[in-house]
């Protein structure tokens, strides 16, 4: 995983994990990366200063969550996990099949699949009812 410093168009500072500068651009092209102030999907690299991490600091890392953190972690991986397991998967058509289930053109069924924000926040607007499923970083290994 690689961390990138980001700005939106409106001069906001964020940071965004991904695999690979190839994921970032990816998913830069396709609107998927939004400005958590603004929502604006502009979002631009910022200059940064390259981060070395050494084997002892990821130990640290690994270590960082106490008992109660990863027994919540572990449960929230299970649930994602499960409502996976229990949905089809619909991929970037996400937004038009679930708008289909909530006006009645589909039979109503558990799916999963991407969303731009801009689908998102249609989505929300017509009333139609999802949650967002955690991704974590051993999913996209």
């Amino acid at each position: 995983m690689i961390r990138f410093s980001l700005s939106c168009q409106n001069d906001h500072s964020f940071d965004g994990w991904f695999r690979n500068s190839e994921d970032f651009e990816k998913q830069q092209k396709r609107g998927l990366i939004a400005c958590p102030d603004c929502g604006s999907v502009k979002v631009e690299k910022a200059l940064m200063a390259p981060a070395v991490s050494t084997g002892r600091k990821r130990d640290k890392m690994a270590l960082a969550m106490n008992a109660e953190q990863k027994k919540a972690m572990a449960a929230l991986k299970a649930l994602s996990e499960k409502m996976r397991e229990n949905a089809d998967y619909v991929g970037d058509k996400f937004a038009e099949e679930a708008r289909k289930i909530h006006f009645g053109e589909t039979d109503p069924r558990g799916i999963y699949g991407e969303a731009t924000p801009e689908e998102a926040r249609s989505l929300a607007e017509d009333g139609v009812e999802f949650m967002p499923i955690p991704v974590f970083p051993e999913d996209r290994n």
